[in-house]
Parts: structure tokens; sequence; C-alpha cells
């Protein structure tokens, strides 16, 4: 799979840098052929597909060309983005987790709060990010922050439902139970509901730290930073510099790849070594 992932770059690399490299053979005046024409496609400074080969060269002199604290370092960009996506991720948690023991325990809110939470999402993140870089700055917040509840704005709906989700698949026996013993909505909550929505938890914070990056990314664009794997994309449309582009977007999914497997390690560590884990 791999291999014909890069057998199609290489050729859609060809075939979009190919008039570019057509036109500049016709500028050096000699007779050219066939590789002369591949060599000039692959090699182009400003591609408009840069290959496989340029974009890991590009990730290479920017990882280790400088330290990881200076700003032409993809690293340190890549750990301001860091940083602003997992803000936005514990944000996220709380008022997903929050929401959704609020619309299990409290039925009124399910009807009253719950269609709210997901008319939120129909709006797109591209018209709130100004809004709120633009609301919060006038507010004298700017940096993280801003980002930060960007990055929120987009996680806490898969938490919201996938707890809720969770939090109502006890089973309904149990919940008897529970019931027979006298057992108060608090001790039913600890007991039962809460290990029940571990793994509808787990699954959704995979979906929501992943997007967490995005909403970081997007929230760097807006507010003209000159930190941030946002900020490179800009600094790199603006220059028409399309590896440095493309060596951040492989950056930015590395990044998400990264913060995934560390919630997949998370969900191991306390869901199948807990009680029935093993099941």
């Amino acid at each position: 799979m791999s291999l014909a992932i890069l057998v199609l770059w290489y050729a859609g690399a060809l075939w979009l840098n190919g008039p570019q490299a057509v036109e500049a053979l016709n500028r050096l005046g000699d007779g050219w052929g066939t590789a002369d024409f591949v060599r000039q496609a692959f090699a182009m400074k400003r591609p408009i597909l840069p290959t496989p080969d340029q974009v890991a060269v590009e990730l290479f002199q920017s990882l280790t060309g400088t330290p990881v604290t200076h700003i032409r370092n993809l690293l340190y960009h890549t750990g301001v983005t860091a940083g602003s996506a997992l803000t936005g991720f514990a944000m996220g948690v709380v008022l997903g987790v929050v929401l959704a023991v609020g619309i299990v325990q409290v039925r009124t809110l399910e009807a009253s709060l719950l269609p709210w939470v997901i008319a939120s999402q129909t709006v797109p993140i591209l018209a709130i990010a100004p809004m709120i870089v633009v609301i919060l700055g006038n507010m004298g917040f700017t940096g993280l922050l801003p980002k930060a509840i960007i990055s929120m704005y987009l996680c806490f709906f898969p938490i919201t439902i996938g707890m809720v989700k969770g939090l109502r698949s006890a089973d309904p026996l149990a919940l008897d139970l529970m019931r027979t013993y006298s057992a108060g909505t608090g001790q039913t909550f600890r007991l039962l509901r809460l290990p029940s929505s571990l793994p509808f938890l787990f699954a959704s914070l995979k979906v929501a730290v992943a997007a967490s990056v995005v909403g970081a990314i997007v929230g760097e664009l807006p507010t003209g930073g000159q930190a941030g794997l946002g900020a490179r994309l800009l600094s790199g449309s603006y220059y028409g510099q399309t590896v440095q582009i493309w060596s951040a977007l492989v950056m930015a999914a590395l990044l998400g790849v990264a913060l995934v497997a560390a919630v997949g390690v998370a969900e191991r560590a306390l869901v199948r070594s807990g009680p029935g884990g093993g099941r």
C-alpha cells in the first residue's frame, strides 16, 4: 500500500510539474529527452507538487539544521502547535464530560441542551476562528488562549456524544441491582456508569485529540503569529514554498498520529487493565 502511494505521488508530481518543466527546458534551447524532462520535473525548487524525497530532505534539514529552540526548526513550530492543541483538548475533555454528565443525569437537559450542542457543529470553524481571535484580542487575550478555545470547539463535541452513549451503556440488570441495594445516584455513577463509559470515552478522545490539532492550526492562521505549523503553512503559501508547506503538513500528520497513539496507551492502561478488561 505504501509503495502504491509513493508511485501515485511521483506520477502526480510528474503530471503537475510537467508544464513548468517543459517551459524550463525550452528556455535552455538545447535538445532534451524524457530523462531530462523527468529530472527537471522532480528537481524544481518551487514545484506544484513536491516529490516525497524533496519533502523528506526539507524535513531533515529543518529538524537538524538549527537548534530545536530556533524559529527555523520545524520541531519548534510543532511544539507551539502541540501546546495549543493539548490545552484545547484538555478544555474540551472537561467541557464534554460535564455536558455529558448533565445530559444523562438531568433529563430536561437532553431536550434543551443537546440540540444546541449538535447545532454548534454546523457552523464552519473557518468562520468562527477569526471572530474568536478578534473578540478575545479586544479583551486582552492573545497567544495560546484563542487557539486553545478553537481547538476546544472542535473536540468537545465527539467527547460529549461518546460520553453520553457510554454513560447510558450500563447493563440494565446491573442498574436494577444497584437500585435493589439502595445505591444512590452518585454511587451508581461512580461504580457502574463511569466504568461502562470508558471504552466509549477513549474512542471519542482519539477523534477529539486529532481534531484538536486541526483546531490549533486553524487558530494560528488568522492570528498572524510567527510560530506554529499554521504560521509555517502561511509563510510557505506567501512565498510559494510548496516544499515547506508539505513538510509542515507531514509534521502535522505525525503530531496527530503521536497524540492518538498516546491516547491509545492511556486506554490500554486504564480500560484493559481494569475490571473486565480482558473480555
